[in-house]
């Protein structure tokens, strides 16, 4: 079976490594002395866009089944099926249930029987002529999710929800899985639309898919949260998707409380982990006033206070919480050098860091499952030249067995990444990523800052810097100050220096980069999304002589505007999301000329080279005439400028198909403007 490992690490695999233990498994990966990556023609863009091979993988909860989800299909024509595999023989007989033409979204046991398989489905709806006319409409595509349980033992599929017809004409969504509910095997709790369009709480039965209502949510009700089977946390949405509010309800309680708001895209501050040890209280990621980075802590739910940080590590913000099958908590998720964990029981970070070497450590090593004995487990190993594969670790067999993986590209094909610390010129430190072309030859360099920013650039797998890395070109991500997930102090030092400081970081990331690879500092351009679109357009601003082409996506390219527009459009008591953004870009009373400077629209004569760019037609977070009234400066001041509206899109999240057109015209505008 292929793994898409170092040839040292395929070696000691054999498909079935019997290993003599975690001190064996460790020294297992390394590749001997003086020996280099074996050199392969790179791969054509197209490759990049195939469909994905396996989708998830599931340890039952006893640790006695596998489940594998299979995509056999194309992107026209899905087709899906699931692998049973047992546990105790790995690498035996798997046995097979077809799906049919679904795509399979994620997998998970509700109980050691019964998989839950999410699945999509796609539908059309015909085009119909007009009346009175020989023109006809176009046919219309659309989507429904959906929630089937399989039998593993038969392989009998049931549609959760199916005795409720009416519900499944009407609704789209039906695949929400709120409460696996551990102590009960037949049953889960989901949440579903009523035809009112207010969301109910279900409690199903996974042998035959009747659902019971146990409950009705609010107007803005879009999830819960339960312990045991009881909601105790309630997420309401407001009208424009863009805050949310926490609800709470203790066990034995009747009426639900507010315990906070917080954002839903930018810099959620409040995360979900799970069930405590304590009765009365859940675990949850969030950060108090005084404190620097973010860690899971206890909330009570009789008074919503938050207890002391767990496995709080300076500098890093949690990335999620672990939890074994049973739904105890085992430790918290950071990123460092790579995935990492603080573990309750030391004995599972050994474990951890012995798999870690196993795959050189170069990926990232995610425990997606624990069974309760915290004997087998599931990983999810994915990195900068590792698209996401699934494998299996049973202590006691001294075993490692690939279960799938997302696609088929070897890692020496693809370009190897590392960590730069990057020096500012203020004195302060950043980490940037650096990706070199498959060969590792000096060439051109593209640079790609992050969305947000209040987010991160992690060493995991990133389909836009392979592309581009394919083409013989290096690529670097920085993680300038302003990014989410080195702690407060760190996003703070980013706040209203948009166009400067947070500037300057991704400029002195280039110029190191380029000192210390001997790249061709006169072949540089510059592309991102969102927030990584206003700096690629602000480069161009302030680099006319660094920068050869722009792209931007998605982005904000004047802050007096959008900062107008948060204020008229945020009608959530206390304006929090105007607020977030006055905090992190400036306040129009004070900073008013600051803004406008700081604004590439308001400078597009100092742009030199040619600009690309693209926005969603339906962009719900930064709406389609930033990047309309960027185009018309450019075009006003005479410069080379297009832009692609991508209809029926919201924020960049348009499908593969539309997605690899438009990385062929990316690479063809860097071809020609390296040239």
């Amino acid at each position: 079976m292929k793994t898409g490992l170092s040839k040292a690490a395929q070696a000691a695999l054999s498909r079935r490594g019997l290993l003599a233990g975690t001190a064996a498994l460790a020294g297992m990966a390394a590749l001997p002395p003086g020996v280099a990556r074996a050199q392969a023609g790179a791969y054509p863009l197209s490759e990049f866009f195939k469909p994905t091979k396996s989708s998830g993988a599931a340890l039952s909860p006893s640790g006695t089944r596998i489940a594998v989800a299979e995509n056999l299909g194309t992107d026209e024509t899905p087709r899906s099926a699931i692998d049973f595999i047992d546990a105790a023989d790995p690498e035996g007989q798997r046995r097979r249930v077809p799906l049919g033409a679904v795509v399979v979204s994620f997998v998970d046991w509700a109980s050691d029987e019964r998989l839950l398989v999410s699945v999509i489905l796609k539908g059309t709806v015909s085009g119909r002529a007009m009346a009175g006319s020989n023109r006809r409409e176009e046919d219309v595509d659309y989507y429904m999710r959906r929630t089937v349980s399989v039998n593993a033992t038969t392989g009998e599929v049931v549609l959760l929800f199916s005795d409720q017809r009416n519900r499944m004409r009407n609704t789209f969504d039906m695949g929400r899985i709120i409460d696996m509910l551990p102590n009960d095997p037949d049953h889960v709790l989901m949440a579903a639309w009523e035809t009112d369009g207010v969301m109910g709480l279900h409690r199903v039965n996974v042998n035959t898919g009747s659902a019971t209502r146990i409950e009705r949510g609010g107007s803005g009700t879009y999830h819960w949260r339960a312990v045991n089977g009881v909601p105790v946390l309630r997420h309401d949405m407001n009208s424009r998707g863009t805050v949310e509010t926490i609800m709470v309800r203790a066990p034995g309680e009747t009426e639900w409380k507010m315990a906070r708001r917080t954002r839903v895209r930018e810099a959620p501050d409040f995360l979900w982990v799970g069930a405590g040890e304590t009765p009365g209280k859940v675990l949850v990621i969030a950060r108090l006033d005084n404190e620097d980075v973010q860690s899971v802590r206890e909330m009570d739910l009789t008074t919503t206070a938050l207890g002391p940080a767990l496995n709080p590590r300076p500098g890093r913000d949690v990335a999620y919480g672990l939890r074994d099958s049973a739904g105890n908590y085992l430790g918290a998720a950071y990123y460092g050098e790579r995935l990492e964990y603080e573990f309750i029981d030391p004995a599972l970070a050994v474990h951890h860091r012995a798999l870690n070497r196993f795959f050189d450590n170069t990926c990232n090593v995610h425990f997606t499952d624990v069974d309760m004995a915290r004997n087998r487990f599931i990983a999810r190993v994915d990195g900068p030249a590792e698209p996401g594969a699934w494998f299996f670790y049973d202590k006691a067999a001294r075993a490692i067995v690939n279960l799938g993986q997302a696609r088929d590209l070897d890692q020496e094909r693809l370009g190897a990444s590392e960590v730069l610390q990057v020096q500012t010129r203020d004195g302060a430190t950043i980490e940037a990523y650096l990706t070199a072309p498959p060969g590792g030859r000096p060439g051109p360099l593209v640079v790609l800052p992050h969305g947000g920013p209040e987010v991160r650039d992690t060493p995991s797998w990133d389909r836009q810097v392979q592309v581009l890395a394919a083409q013989g070109w290096w690529v670097l991500r920085p993680n300038f100050r302003g990014s989410g997930g080195y702690g407060q102090s760190f996003a703070q030092q980013g706040w209203t220096r948009w166009g400067d400081r947070m500037q300057d970081d991704v400029e002195d990331a280039v110029a190191q980069a380029i000192a210390a690879k001997g790249l061709d500092a006169s072949k540089v351009g510059i592309m991102g999304t969102s927030y990584g679109a206003y700096a690629a357009l602000m480069g161009a601003v302030k680099r006319p002589d660094l920068y050869k082409a722009a792209i931007g996506i998605c982005g904000v390219y004047d802050l007096p505007d959008v900062l107008a527009s948060e204020d008229r459009q945020d009608d959530t008591p206390g304006q929090p999301i105007y607020e977030f953004w006055t905090k992190r870009i400036g306040d129009r009373s004070v900073m008013g000329p600051a803004l406008e400077a700081g604004s590439p629209r308001r400078r597009a004569s100092e742009i030199t080279c040619p600009v690309l760019l693209v926005h969603g037609a339906d962009d719900p977070v930064l709406p389609s005439i930033q990047s309309r009234r960027m185009r018309d400066a450019l075009r006003s001041a005479g410069k080379s400028v297009e832009l692609i509206e991508v209809e029926d899109a919201g924020h960049a999240d348009w499908e593969d198909a539309r997605e690899q057109a438009l990385m062929t015209r990316y690479v063809a505008l860097f071809r020609q403007a390296f040239a």
